[in-house]
């Protein structure tokens, strides 16, 4: 007998308007946000505020900052370690996160959680994980929340391409497939995971087709380009919405700072570094402002105010505390409320 595959009718809409074209100085500006909030981590790290792991997301600033500008507010996210820029790109506060980098109980997670671990609840943000693949599954399940609630939602949730040797990878494509869910799987290829390159690990290194295998529609888009990232997101998002189902979007992209603050990164050629920086997202937006007019003064203007941004958020993360020693056993089982 052959199976059938039975699909729930997606939830009810009212007909969608047509989101305008990207406002290309607020991309810019929001991808600079996240490239300064890194450098200044860098600072605090050397320094010793910042301890344990620390992974930047220096040089991948467009994959964030264009795919979650199509994201409504009920929308989820769901990230990766190398979760910073994602936080920001969504609209988590900056001050909290920087707290949360220091260890302060002002921080997203009262300093519990800190770098990998940023969790926001009023922005649906659900992490940051520390596990490689941890996400997906946990995407599935919100994707699944809300189809059975009857909520016209999109879960989107960020991966690297290490993540599709996993298995979590295949179970929650497989159900997200199988039962139709709204889920974005985004997979920042960054063509290394940890130290091992895509084509060491990976027999199949056209990832979209990995993902297609399970019947979810799947490309690819240039992931050092803001507005590359942007229109293909448009595209996808779009089709998670109206589908009600799954789609996979590969962003090519590259980091530019080695895996961890603990990485020596000795495995990348420098060249090969070089020629991506080339391909500097802020540098490739700035060139497309100002071929549009945009003048050196308003650029220079948003400089300024990122930078304001940055100092006040380190002064209100250096404002905090540091969790008691005698609340560390806080919040390792729930606490009982009348």
């Amino acid at each position: 007998m052959n199976a059938t595959r039975t699909r729930a009718p997606r939830p009810s809409s009212t007909s969608r308007a047509t989101k305008p074209g990207p406002d290309h100085l607020a991309l810019y500006e929001r991808m600079l946000l996240i490239r300064r909030f890194e450098e200044r981590c860098v600072e605090q790290y050397s320094a010793g505020r910042i301890r344990g792991f620390l992974h930047l997301y220096i040089g991948e600033e467009a994959v964030a900052v264009g795919v979650l500008d199509h994201l409504r507010a009920d929308d989820a996210v769901v990230a990766t370690y190398r979760d910073h820029g994602q936080a920001l790109a969504r609209g988590v506060p900056i001050g909290p996160v920087m707290a949360e980098m220091l260890g302060r109980q002002n921080g997203l997670c009262r300093g519990r959680g800190g770098s990998m671990h940023l969790f926001h609840a009023p922005t649906r943000f659900y992490g940051g994980n520390g596990i490689v693949a941890g996400g997906l599954p946990l995407a599935v399940g919100l994707a699944l929340a809300d189809r059975m609630s009857g909520r016209d939602r999109v879960t989107a949730c960020f991966f690297g391409e290490g993540a599709m040797a996993e298995g979590e990878f295949h179970e929650s494509m497989n159900l997200a497939a199988l039962w139709h869910l709204p889920v974005l799987f985004l997979c920042e290829n960054n063509l290394y995971a940890m130290g091992t390159a895509l084509e060491r690990s990976e027999s199949e290194t056209n990832l979209p087709v990995k993902a297609a295998s399970y019947e979810v529609p799947s490309w690819s888009c240039d992931g050092m380009d803001v507005l590359a990232v942007w229109e293909a997101a448009r595209r996808a998002v779009e089709l998670v919405r109206d589908s009600g189902g799954p789609v996979f979007l590969e962003a090519k992209t590259y980091r530019f700072r080695a895996h961890s603050m603990y990485d020596p990164d000795r495995y990348r050629d420098k060249a090969e570094v070089e020629h991506w920086r080339q391909r500097d997202p802020l540098l490739l937006q700035r060139a497309r402002l100002a071929g549009t007019g945009v003048a050196d003064a308003e650029l220079e203007a948003i400089d300024v105010r990122v930078s304001a941004a940055i100092d006040t958020a380190v002064a209100f993360a250096e404002a905090g505390e540091e969790e008691p020693v005698d609340e560390l056993l806080r919040f390792v089982t729930s606490e009982v409320t009348s």
